[in-house]
């Protein structure tokens, strides 16, 4: 292992939502840890948070937390999280110096006797100018270097990722690189070569080129049920973590279901048509290789099924739930649903780790943060 060095730190940003920021440094860290002794992590400013022991935390750093068992205090992981109301209040009463302070006590709380420390920013180089606190201005102020994650392409990614970039060099922070993300099969060969040709151009090191696993962006019942906030009605968590491959309305016929219905759906059904219900069903009862069938079934406008027929569901162990919402407002809110993994998919941490360390270069990384 590397011995301590208290200077090795790196901020993670995105040119934009989706690029899959957290995934990347998801296994980073995990990199990290068989290179370093020890590694902190924080995502100092956060915008989607739980509430826990009373203070919010941001939910990238309690996935940290749990995957990593990281022991640091979690208020120090995510020392400011954004509630609603949040930037109304600071235009109006602005206290920024109060926040960098909570900034730099947390961040010297927790690299204390650390080898590296990790900074896991929110979206790309402007989110958070409305309260003073981008993420270039957080990297200013830790005196830190950035790598940017940007989507798979050429002239679209060498655009936002210069954007971007002089948005870093006007607050004066270094970019040590960047990382080209969820490249498609079909590109890979074409865009590997020509996207480091093309930022060699503005002197900027391409660390890796991560080819596109459909598995990553999958969403589990787990994070949809979350992001839909119904009630649920399974009685057990049995199933919770399946991905859903595809949502389909029940707005057709049974016969014409049975044609639609792939592996891993979720059905978005209201609750009086139970006959669609039921032969939706025959795939995970008559295909023991298909068990997930349909991954689960969201009830709309606010009404349960039978409650013989909630029974049945209950013991193929199919997770559901009910929604106020119509199906169209569901199916919508889902598509437009930033796609979270939980700490209980080890499969999808796994293949994170497993591609950081296939296609990132960390050992030149490191070298860069000396």
């Amino acid at each position: 292992m590397t011995q301590p060095a208290a200077n090795r730190q790196v901020f993670i940003a995105a040119t934009r939502q989706n690029d899959g920021k957290t995934m990347v440094s998801l296994g980073l860290f995990h990199a990290l840890k068989k290179r370093f002794d020890s590694v902190a992590y924080m995502k100092p400013v956060g915008q989607q948070y739980k509430i826990i022991d009373q203070k919010k935390i941001d939910k990238d750093a309690i996935l940290f937390r749990d995957v990593y068992q990281l022991s640091e205090p979690l208020p120090l992981m995510s020392p400011i999280a954004v509630p609603s109301g949040f930037t109304e209040n600071y235009i109006q009463n602005p206290n920024l110096n109060e926040l960098q302070d909570r900034l730099i006590k947390s961040k010297n709380e927790l690299v204390k006797d650390k080898s590296f420390f990790l900074c896991e920013g929110t979206g790309h180089a402007g989110v958070g100018s409305v309260f003073d606190l981008s993420n270039a201005s957080v990297a200013k102020l830790f005196n830190i270097s950035v790598i940017l994650v940007s989507l798979g392409g050429i002239g679209r990614t060498i655009d936002e990722i210069m954007l971007n970039k002089a948005v870093f060099d006007q607050m004066g922070v270094h970019l040590a690189g960047v990382i080209i993300n969820k490249v498609t099969k079909d590109k890979y060969d074409k865009v590997d070569p020509i996207i480091r040709q093309g930022l060699a151009r503005h002197n900027i090191p391409v660390l890796g080129v991560i080819p596109f696993v459909d598995m990553l962006i999958k969403p589990s019942i787990t994070t949809i049920f979350e992001s839909l906030n119904g009630t649920v009605l399974s009685k057990t968590t049995v199933g919770f973590l399946r991905r859903v491959e595809k949502c389909l309305i029940g707005d057709m016929v049974p016969h014409d279901a049975l044609n639609a219905l792939s592996t891993n759906t979720l059905l978005i059904i209201p609750a009086n048509r139970e006959g669609l219900i039921m032969t939706a069903l025959c795939g995970n009862l008559l295909d023991n290789h298909a068990s997930n069938y349909v991954s689960g079934i969201i009830f709309t406008g606010g009404k349960k099924p039978h409650g013989r027929v909630l029974d049945f569901i209950e013991q193929i162990n199919i997770p559901t739930m009910v929604v106020d919402m119509d199906s169209f407002s569901v199916a919508t809110k889902i598509n437009q649903m930033i796609i979270k993994v939980h700490s209980e998919e080890n499969e999808k941490i796994e293949k994170a780790q497993e591609l950081i360390e296939q296609y990132v270069d960390i050992d030149y990384l490191c070298e860069q943060l000396k």
